[in-house]
């Protein structure tokens, strides 16, 4: 072969941060090195894997069919050496979930992991589905947990358990009491919503895709826990994961408006890279999710019982 794993190494690395000095970085390279290695590749085969755009390089379509056979290529380089070196650990991974999932199961799920297996290094990345979708297209990370929908054709997606939202409210505001509520007196109130790209927005859009009127969203929050404390503020009603929900709940600090009208199930997932080499750490982490949720039909019925 004309090329080596090193250099695999370098042309990964620059495709995914578009930066030499930030690929040198990664792989422990000076700038100077990790360019003239990558340009040395580019010059055996008299090709060119990347566009320069000024000081940013850019996968051109060679670059871009080229990535996910070198990701490959990489994972089963380490599985053999693992082999060879007769090591039983994994090697490491690189995880994103969704933040329902990655506040309330993900970092739970990922430290059980680490107990049972010490010596592999564990990247947990936290972000709205969209951001998420992105870097496993870009081969940035291994596995996705999501709560949104994912149609790319290139992305493989399986179900992991069902997710329910819920409408909330403070325990003193008006609508508290009752405990439920119509459409048309939820399009009366101030609403305290996740942003635009979150999963969660997305199924609260689709559930109500066929009200008429429009919703007066007073507020737009990122994370799950500042919509809990402005809803329990008395700025508006909001609508999450009941997972996310769960203590709150036991504690009466917020209440659940049933909304009998909506539909606001969902899917929690599991999303791969179709090209992407599934290791055996991978596995391990999927069936360590799937044996948290055994036996839960709903994600706010999982016992966590490795919680101190």
């Amino acid at each position: 072969m004309r090329y080596t794993l090193r250099q695999l190494e370098i042309f990964v690395a620059v495709a995914r941060h578009e930066s030499v000095s930030r690929a040198a970085d990664e792989i422990a390279l000076s700038q100077s090195a990790t360019s003239a290695a990558l340009s040395e590749f580019e010059r055996q085969f008299d090709t060119q894997v990347f566009d320069r755009i000024g000081k940013a390089l850019r996968l051109n379509e060679l670059g871009r069919l080229l990535l996910p056979e070198a990701v490959a290529l990489l994972e089963h380089g380490r599985a053999i050496e693992g082999l060879l070196m007769r090591q039983e650990a994994f090697g490491p991974l690189q995880i994103g979930a969704t933040l329902t999932v990655g506040n309330y199961l993900a970092t739970l799920i990922a430290a059980e992991f680490l107990r049972r297996h010490p010596q592999v290094r564990i990247g947990l990345q936290v972000h709205n589905s969209a951001t998420i979708v992105q870097q496993l297209l870009r081969f940035e990370l291994d596995l996705g947990l999501i709560e949104g929908s994912c149609r790319d054709p290139e992305l493989i997606v399986e179900p992991w358990v069902a997710d329910e939202l819920v409408v909330f409210c403070a325990p003193t505001h008006p609508l508290a009491a009752a405990g439920q509520a119509s459409v048309d007196a939820l399009l009366r109130q101030p609403w305290i919503l996740r942003e635009q790209g979150s999963g969660t927005r997305e199924t609260f859009e689709q559930a109500m895709r066929h009200v008429t009127g429009a919703f007066d969203v007073r507020l737009e929050l990122e994370h799950t826990e500042a919509i809990k404390r402005a809803v329990e503020s008395g700025l508006g009603i909001g609508c999450i994961s009941r997972l996310a929900l769960r203590e709150a709940f036991r504690r009466g600090s917020l209440v659940p408006i049933e909304v009998p009208e909506l539909d606001l199930r969902r899917q929690f997932q599991f999303v791969t890279h179709a090209r992407k080499y599934v290791t055996a750490g991978m596995g391990e982490f999927i069936a360590l999710c799937r044996q948290l949720s055994a036996g839960a039909t709903r994600s706010d019925e999982i016992e966590l019982p490795f919680i101190p």
